[in-house]
């Protein structure tokens, strides 16, 4: 297949119009009013227990954060005004790259799981301290109170056994407690999302839409109506890459049909890191069997072997002939069909990373006219993760999303990257709860 015909197939299958986009925001708020009233739908709407802050918390809290690759501790300073300063940070991979350990198979226990993340926390700590611990925690959860949830299921292919449908607050408590570190008290437990909008509204009152876009995709706002905490507006995680009415394609249906959990997290499939990565994949096997590369060794890359650091890498090849891409095909295995080949690949690459960002936006249109449907008051969304800080063009194709589908109204709508707000946001959310009816854990 020529070079043009590759590409007025992907054009198509990875672009999606403004109509498109439209027909999607009204999807998204039917399914967020749904969820609000108890009703079907596919956004789960789950209330986070916690209400703004005040920009004013001090003192010095341990924040967790487990939601991807990474479980990341940091002990964290608030100084009020919306200042804070890192004390001590820690970084540990859930999957050891020696192969000593992977805490994320199904092989593994949740009392090995979150053994190994109190041990993050405690490493942090002294034991002649007391400390309020915050736990991002970034998978679906019911919760209870600030500091009490159940994981509803697992998302991202991790598989751990035995912690689905378990208090995941109370196994970090008796991780804990075996350690000795019975000093460290679990005060609030958070969705990375809301740990985000959380961190960001602690410096920025207007800030009241957080989102994730990197490993995982998900967003959360403030939602003005009281939905239990104490009759003032709540933080809600809409899980929103569980939406199911999406545009998809041939490739998008190809990768649900292999993936973990087959009709599930849609959006995040064609939103998120780890599933761009995939959808890449997909298209270069694609190529190679049309004949535009040559045949892959092997059959090409594993599943989920490439992510968004591999878009990346073919966005920022601008070398006249695409030397990088061609070294790129050379060091998975495959061989250089020239460059009509190499110019498909950075084709595929743009378009999945900017159907990513338009899907994304949408989303937040929809949360815009929920909260403020006349826009009328300046807002700022809090994103954080690795494709809207560092795929190239993903942050300038949400801005220009955003003023495509909201016009002039676009100038009260600003976009802010919230670097490491899971952390931040966690400390904040544990300081939050001191002195708080939700502080009190409930018997589950």
């Amino acid at each position: 297949m020529t070079q043009t015909a590759v590409l007025n197939q992907l054009y198509p299958a990875f672009t999606v119009s403004t109509a498109q986009l439209r027909l999607m925001i009204e999807s998204f708020r039917r399914d967020m009013i749904a969820g609000l009233t108890g009703k079907p739908a596919s956004l789960a709407m789950l209330p986070s227990g916690l209400t703004k802050p005040a920009g004013q918390e001090t003192g010095a809290f341990l924040a967790l954060d487990f939601g991807g690759t990474n479980v990341r501790a940091f002990l964290i300073e608030l100084q009020g005004n919306g200042r804070h300063a890192l004390l001590k940070r820690r970084d540990a991979p859930l999957v050891d790259p020696a192969g000593l350990y992977n805490y994320a198979a199904a092989t593994a226990t949740a009392e090995e799981l979150f053994n190994f993340l109190a041990a993050q926390a405690a490493a942090l700590s002294e034991s002649n301290r007391d400390y309020c611990l915050g736990f991002t925690f970034s998978f679906p959860f019911k919760l209870y109170d600030a500091a009490n949830a159940v994981l509803l299921y697992w998302t991202k292919e991790i598989a751990t056994s035995g912690v689905a449908g378990k208090n995941v607050a109370a196994l970090l408590r008796d991780a804990l407690t075996r350690q000795g570190m019975d000093n460290i008290r679990p005060a609030a437990i958070v969705n990375d999302t809301v740990s985000t909008l959380i961190a960001a509204a602690y410096r920025d009152a207007a800030a009241d839409i957080g989102s994730i876009c990197g490993t995982g995709h998900n967003t959360c706002y403030l939602e003005p109506g009281a939905l239990n905490c104490h009759g003032q507006p709540t933080y809600l995680n809409i899980e929103s890459g569980n939406f199911d009415q999406a545009p998809a394609n041939a490739y998008d249906r190809l990768l649900d049909r292999n993936s973990e959990r087959p009709g599930a997290g849609r959006l995040e499939k064609g939103c998120s890191g780890r599933y761009i990565g995939e959808l890449l994949r997909l298209v270069l096997l694609d190529l190679s069997h049309q004949g535009l590369l040559p045949p892959l060794p092997a059959g090409g890359p594993p599943p989920y072997a490439l992510t968004g650091k591999d878009l990346a890498l073919l966005l920022e090849d601008a070398t006249p002939d695409l030397q990088g891409i061609s070294h790129w095909l050379s060091e998975l295995g495959g061989a250089d069909g020239g460059y009509p080949g190499r110019a498909a690949l950075k084709t595929a690459a743009a378009l999945i990373s900017r159907r990513s960002a338009r899907l994304a936006t949408a989303t937040y249109v929809a949360i815009l006219h929920h909260i403020d449907p006349g826009l009328t008051r300046r807002h700022v969304i809090a994103i954080d993760g690795s494709l809207y800080e560092k795929l190239p063009g993903y942050a300038a194709a949400i801005a220009e999303t955003l003023a495509e589908l909201l016009g002039q109204s676009a100038e009260n709508v600003s976009c802010r990257l919230s670097k490491d707000g899971s952390g931040l946001g966690a400390a904040v959310a544990a300081a939050t709860t001191l002195g708080s009816a939700a502080f009190t854990p409930r018997r589950l």
